[in-house]
This record gives C-alpha cells, structure tokens and sequence, in this order.
C-alpha cells in the first residue's frame, strides 16, 4: 500500500514583502543560501506571474501587476514563514525594452535557477494561449540541468471553453514529457481560482521535503555521534586505567 506523505500546511496569507535584488550576487549577500528554502515564480512579462502571486497569498497588491516594465526588472523576494520564501523572479519577453535589457533580465534568470542553492522549486507561468514557447522552454530547460522539479501552470485557463482547457493541457503534457525531467503541467486562472489548491499543495510540498530531509540528516548525524561515544573510552574510565597498567 502506498505512503501518502501530509506536508504541514502554509499560511500564504502571511506572505510579505522582504527585499529586492538585481542578481544573486546581492540575493546571496543578503540571504545566504542556508537561511532558508526558496521556491521560484517566472514567466513571461503577460503570463500573469504577478496574480498568480496576489492569488496564492490572498493580497491584492503584493506583487505589482503593472503592464510595463517596472519592480519586475529585480528578483523581489516574499517570505511566508520564517526561511520560507517565494521569488518573483524578473518577466521576460517583453518587446518594448532594449535589447541590452533584455539580455540582462536572461542572465539574472539563468544564474538564479543554476547556481542559487536554496532554490527548490519552480512556477513557469504560460498564457494557456500561447505555452511552451522558445524562453519557456529555455527555462525549464535550465531548471532541468539543475536538477529542480518544475510547475507549469497553463494561465488565465477561463479564456478558454471547458472541453478548449481539456484539450489543451492533454496536448501539453504530452509536450512536457520530451523534456524528460520533473515537470508538472496544469491549469491556472487567477480570475476563477482554478489551480490554486493544486499550486498550494505542490508549494508546501517542496517546502516540506526539503525539511524532512534535513530532520533526517539532523538525526542520522546524532546516530553517528551516539555510536562514536560508544565505541570510544575516556582516558579518565576504568578501562583505560588498566589498559595502561
């Protein structure tokens, strides 16, 4: 019979606002990557990134939803519990900056996803319209290399008729399996709440893995403690007095 595992729930609600940074050098600088467990939301600039945030922690305005480039150019970081975060990582694809921009934006994503440590998750956020297209995969792509299981929410999924929504996110998954990594793909409306428990539960997830993983470190490291003082003698203990008789 299969273990089903129960993950503590998360208070997203508690969500708030913590720093900004424009790369991970400054991200590390200010939260060193053992302060605590990050999971990532990325997308393009009109996937819906910043309302699917405002939905998950149930605030209007913690994650601006502004149509032109803005607070978005940085990695923003939100903290739910203590050493529990969410990132906003920058919008990509918009057309109406320069390129030098643009290309700054792709290698603040590319370091962050490959070389932050405490980044154990990833929200890819796709206008069901229009998904899996060259920078989504690019990400996903890189998340993979990393070896970081990915989320793909299929966005603002009540544009579409029920049996369009369906057909869709088959052919999707479909697609998502050619990336040959851990990559779930489901569907997402921050207008009628579609996907969110479905975002919840995968979120408190990867926090709580993270943090069974290390109580069993934590308790096999003790183990090997007990068993060295066992196995070893105090010079001052009966024994070895008479051993050095």
């Amino acid at each position: 019979m299969r273990h089903i595992v129960e993950f503590p729930k998360i208070h997203f609600q508690k969500a708030h606002f913590l720093i900004s940074a424009p790369d991970i050098r400054h991200l590390d600088k200010h939260l060193p990557v053992e302060s605590g467990i990050e999971v990532a939301f990325a997308g393009r600039s009109n996937a819906g990134k910043s309302s699917a945030l405002n939905r998950l922690t149930r605030q209007k305005s913690l994650a601006r939803t502004s149509k032109t480039p803005g607070r978005t150019q940085l990695i923003n970081v939100f903290e739910v519990e203590e050493g529990k975060r969410l990132i906003d990582l920058p919008g990509y694809g918009f057309a109406k900056v320069p390129l030098a921009m643009k290309l700054k934006w792709q290698k603040s994503l590319g370091e962050y996803l490959q070389e932050r440590e405490s980044l154990k998750g990833l929200v890819v956020l796709m206008d069901i319209r229009h998904p899996f297209k060259d920078l989504d995969q690019q990400l996903i792509f890189w998340a993979i290399d990393a070896n970081i299981p990915v989320l793909a929410l299929l966005t603002k999924a009540d544009k579409l008729k029920q049996g369009a929504r369906k057909a869709t996110l088959l052919q999707m998954r479909e697609e998502a399996e050619n990336f040959e990594g851990d990559v779930q793909v489901e569907l997402f409306s921050s207008l009628k709440g579609f996907g969110v428990d479905i975002l919840e539960r995968k979120i408190a997830q990867w926090y709580g893995e993270h943090d069974l993983l290390n109580a069993t470190s934590e308790e096999e490291q003790d183990e090997e403690v007990e068993d060295e003082d066992e196995d070893g003698i105090e010079l001052d203990s009966p024994l070895a007095t008479q051993a050095s008789e």
